[in-house]
C-alpha cells in the first residue's frame, strides 16, 4: 500500500495519502503473487489496526508513519522525488 500511494503521488493521482484503488482483492492477489482470501486478511487487519480505509475504490492511508514501520517500506529503492516519497 505504501509503494501504491507513492508511485500514485509522484505521477500527481494521489493527494496526501489517499487515492483511487480500482483493483479488486482478485486482482490485488495475482499481482502481488497471493491468494485472494490472504489479500483480504491482510486489507482486514490493515483495517482493524487503524491504517487504511478502503471505500469502494478509494484508499485512505490513516497511520502514514505506522504503515511504513509495518511494512517495513524504505521508499529510496524507487528513485522518486523525496516530496512524493514523504
Amino acid at each position: 500500500m505504501c509503494e501504491f500511494i507513492v508511485r500514485m503521488r509522484a505521477v500527481g493521482l494521489a493527494e496526501d495519502h489517499q487515492c483511487e484503488l480500482p483493483l479488486t482483492q482478485a486482482e490485488l492477489g495475482d499481482a502481488l503473487g497471493i491468494s485472494t482470501v490472504h489479500v483480504n486478511r491482510t486489507l482486514m487487519e490493515l483495517r482493524g489496526e487503524g491504517l487504511i480505509k478502503l471505500q469502494g475504490a478509494k484508499l485512505t492511508v490513516l497511520d502514514w508513519d505506522r504503515l511504513k514501520t509495518v511494512g517495513e517500506f524504505d521508499p529510496t529503492y524507487l528513485h522518486i522525488k523525496p516530496q512524493a516519497a514523504a
